[in-house]
C-alpha cells in the first residue's frame, strides 16, 4: 500500500454535547476519541460544549472569516471537520439545547457524515433523543448514520476517564464504528483509512 501523509486522513469531531459539569455521557465522547485514534489513522477530537460558553443564536457563523475572535478557533474545527460523532444525554424527549445551540451557529455542513450517539443512566439510553437528532442532520444537510450507538445505562458501562467496564457492551461500539467510518469513508473516498 502507498503510505498516505497525514493530511489524506479525515478530521473527524466528536461534539460532547452535555453542559453538565459532571456529564455522564461525556464519558462515552472521551471513549470514543481513544479508541478511533487507537484504531484508525484519522485525526480525532472532541469539541466539548462546556469549554465555548456560546451565547444564543444571534448570528450564524458562515465562514472563520465571519466568526467572532472567541470563537474562531471553533469554527476552524467545524469548518474543517469532515465528519462528525453527536454524543447527547436526553433532555426532555429530545437531544441537549446546549447542542442545539451550537449546531444552529454552524447551520449547513453540506455532505458530512454524522454518527449519532446518546445516553443516560436509564433504561431507554437516550433513544428518544436519537431519532430527534435523524431529523435535524439533514437540516443541516448533514448525512445520518442509521447505526446508532443508544447507551443505556451509562454510568455503568464508562467509568470517569472514558474507560469501558462493561465488556458485553464492546459488540454494540464496533457495529457503530464500523458503519460510522463506511458511510464517512464513503462520502470521502480520497480520505478513507482501514479500521483495523
Amino acid at each position: 500500500m502507498i503510505p498516505r501523509t497525514k493530511d489524506e486522513y479525515m478530521n473527524i469531531e466528536i461534539i460532547s454535547g452535555s453542559p453538565r459539569k459532571d456529564s455522564v455521557t461525556h464519558r462515552v465522547a472521551l471513549f470514543l476519541k481513544k479508541h478511533l485514534t487507537a484504531t484508525t489513522s484519522h485525526t480525532v477530537d472532541i469539541i466539548d460544549i462546556r469549554e465555548w460558553n456560546l451565547p444564543l443564536l444571534q448570528q450564524v457563523f458562515t465562514s472563520v472569516e465571519k466568526t467572532p475572535d472567541p470563537y474562531k478557533p471553533l469554527a476552524e474545527r467545524m469548518f474543517a471537520a469532515e465528519a462528525f460523532i453527536l454524543v447527547t444525554p436526553e433532555y426532555n424527549g429530545s437531544y441537549s439545547p446546549a447542542l442545539q445551540n451550537l449546531l444552529d451557529h454552524f447551520p449547513k455542513q453540506s455532505h458530512k457524515a454524522f454518527g449519532i450517539v446518546t445516553a443516560s443512566p436509564g433504561a431507554m439510553g437516550g433513544m428518544r433523543s436519537s431519532q430527534q437528532l435523524l431529523l435535524l442532520i439533514p437540516a443541516l444537510f448533514g448525512i445520518a448514520s442509521p447505526y446508532m450507538l443508544i447507551t443505556p445505562m451509562v454510568d455503568k458501562k464508562f467509568d470517569v476517564e472514558g474507560n469501558l467496564t462493561d465488556t458485553g457492551f464492546q459488540k454494540a461500539i464496533d457495529q457503530f464504528v464500523s458503519e460510522f467510518l463506511w458511510l464517512a469513508e464513503t462520502v470521502n473516498p480520497e480520505l478513507a483509512s482501514a479500521y483495523n
